[in-house]
């Protein structure tokens, strides 16, 4: 960001330099100036797909007589970062661009030097030859509305010796009020000898105040005719629940300009990262058999002319459609529980799944049956069921119980002899939201059994050891000081 005359002086020597480039291309250069020629039919897999997502430092494509890597927020003149968000640079004449052009990764931010300078440099072997491509990128003018120097890049295909094979001038890159980007680039036919290309960006305006600019998505890939692919009866989406049995028929049309067609369907389970061949499907419908694992599915239908069935990087695909396989809610209405009159149950219940709602039936005797934790005093005993339903209309739903008594029974005898009768000391209805502590003592003082806030239950054995015959000391004592301490004797007979 330098001074207006300063960008005028250095603006008129950058043309002086660069004079002998737009002579040389001259020819190409109005061929293919400012009318973007991207794909309008489908495109296959990218040859060169530069996202910067995965990069922390310097890229790989920018030459060293062009730009240079600057770790900074806001690059200064001739240097560029990669960033996934930039705010309030240079008093705010620049945009603030908080996200990138796919919205989940990272983009090329330029800071425009006053001579030309290349943005991207990249040399490209195996292709399909006779093949169209489409090379590439998606610009942002980082400047706000302003009388500032606009973006002009030059998207060029060159032999390794330098001879132009075809070039793209984008014109000026206008200013928008807010941030917003846009696809530029050309098509390109490979020669029947398949050579080796380079593939090149470069700046071509003076620099100054302005010319400052982002990029992101620069991409190499083959297009051909119009591919679809559509799900019969659904839209390009479906989302259905795990357990799903229901089969669905995928439909794929390719255009008439492909002589000797050759299909393939291939699925994604990693939302398009890698894709595979299914096998066998091979004509233009493929029966989609139930997959009950939740996922995200993915599928396209793939083309490519019967002589160049061999290279795969040749193949043209359609649009993706996508059947989403979405997990049940997890609900767990939590243990049965013991209403004792006078002393109100609160449930702990829990879910969990994609943005979930939930209630209670019946709705009786509950003081809020669209919580996970409401109080409850039924009159008698009770069966609650726990709904939930996620955003996909998922559905699961679990059961608890809640008895109603009028109060506590402590057994004062227990036969722990094996017969099946009697064998252990419970106290029943002692509800876990209590937490009572239950202590048992032998005639020595000894404590021999203890349980806090859990079920009460002893089998008269202390270590595996079979106690005696007698007398013992029970004592019950609770969290909530409100309710009285329960002491007293209970016979163990052998």
């Amino acid at each position: 960001m330098l001074p207006f005359n300063s960008k005028l002086l250095k603006g008129n020597m950058k043309h002086f330099f660069y004079l002998r480039f737009l002579l040389a291309t001259v020819v190409l250069f109005f061929s293919f100036s400012m009318q973007a020629q991207v794909c309008t039919g489908s495109l296959g897999d990218p040859v060169v797909n530069i996202t910067f997502d995965s990069l922390n430092g310097a890229s790989p494509y920018v030459p060293t007589s062009g730009y240079t890597f600057q770790s900074a927020d806001c690059p200064n003149d001739g240097f560029y970062t990669i960033i996934n968000s930039s705010y309030s640079c240079y008093s705010n004449t620049w945009h603030n661009v908080t996200k990138d052009h796919s919205g989940k990764g990272k983009f090329m931010l330029v800071n425009a030097s006053f001579e030309p300078g290349d943005f991207f440099v990249t040399t490209v072997t195996n292709l399909c030859p006779n093949t169209t491509y489409e090379f590439s990128a998606w610009i942002l003018n980082i400047m706000i509305p302003s009388n500032s120097i606009k973006p002009d890049l030059v998207f060029s295909i060159e032999k390794p010796d330098g001879t132009f094979l075809a070039t793209y001038d984008s014109g000026e890159i206008p200013v928008t009020s807010s941030p917003e980007w846009k696809k530029y680039g050309l098509l390109f036919t490979t020669p029947a000898d398949n050579a080796t290309i380079v593939l090149r960006i470069r700046n071509n305006s003076p620099g100054g105040y302005g010319n400052d600019l982002a990029l992101d998505d620069i991409g190499f890939r083959p297009c051909g005719g119009k591919v679809t692919a559509t799900i019969q009866g659904s839209s390009d989406t479906v989302n259905i629940c795990e357990g799903n049995t229901t089969q669905y028929t995928l439909s794929g049309d390719a255009s008439s300009v492909y002589q000797s067609p050759v299909y393939q369907w291939q699925t994604s389970t990693d939302e398009g990262s890698t894709w595979q061949n299914i096998p066998g499907a091979t004509t233009t419908s493929y029966l989609r058999l139930p997959t009950m694992q939740p996922g995200k599915y993915w599928y396209r239908f793939t083309v490519i002319d019967a002589a160049y069935a061999g290279i795969t990087s040749c193949s043209i695909a359609s649009n993706i459609v996508s059947i989403n396989v979405h997990p049940l809610p997890v609900v767990d209405a939590g243990p049965d529980r013991v209403y004792i009159q006078g002393y109100p149950v609160t449930i702990s219940a829990s879910a969990s799944g994609e943005d979930i709602t939930y209630y209670w039936s019946p709705p009786l005797y509950i003081t809020n049956d669209s919580s996970l934790n409401p109080v409850v005093t039924p009159p008698v005993d009770m069966l609650y069921t726990l709904h939930v339903q996620s955003a996909f209309n998922c559905n699961s739903k679990d059961e608890m119980q809640v008895k109603a008594v009028a109060g506590l029974f402590i057994p004062n005898a227990f036969t722990p002899n094996g017969d099946g009768l009697n064998d252990r000391w419970n106290i029943s209805f002692l509800d876990i939201g209590f937490d009572a502590d239950v202590k048992i003592f032998n005639r020595w003082g000894n404590i021999i059994y203890h349980v806090s806030g859990a079920t009460v239950s002893w089998d008269g054995m202390v270590n595996n050891i079979p106690q005696p015959s007698g007398t013992y000391i029970f004592i019950v004592k609770f969290k909530d000081k409100s309710l009285p301490e329960i002491k007293g004797t209970l016979t163990l007979i052998r």
